[in-house]
């Protein structure tokens, strides 16, 4: 069940992410992927610089989605290069 709720918030981060990014999303499995790494990008980011968002399903949502707005930034950046 774990593996499950962890693809619906990889999903729904990568989904919002592209949305955010004005139209950078990736397909369903795309979405998950950019939204699973995401989630390991913003676990990382945020606490480095100070920031919490607490626990639950809505917070791992919003930290997954910022990492993965960082994420589709940086792979912007690499294709415009």
């Amino acid at each position: 069940m774990g593996i499950i709720i962890f693809l619906i918030i990889g999903a729904v981060a990568g989904w919002l992410a592209g949305l955010i990014m004005k139209g950078r999303g990736f397909g369903l499995i795309g979405d998950i992927i950019v939204g699973i790494v995401g989630a390991f990008l913003g676990g990382y980011i945020l606490p480095a610089v100070g920031i919490s968002l607490g626990g639950g399903i809505l917070a791992s949502i919003a930290t997954a989605t910022i990492g993965a707005v960082i994420l589709l930034f940086i792979i912007g950046l690499i294709k415009k290069a």
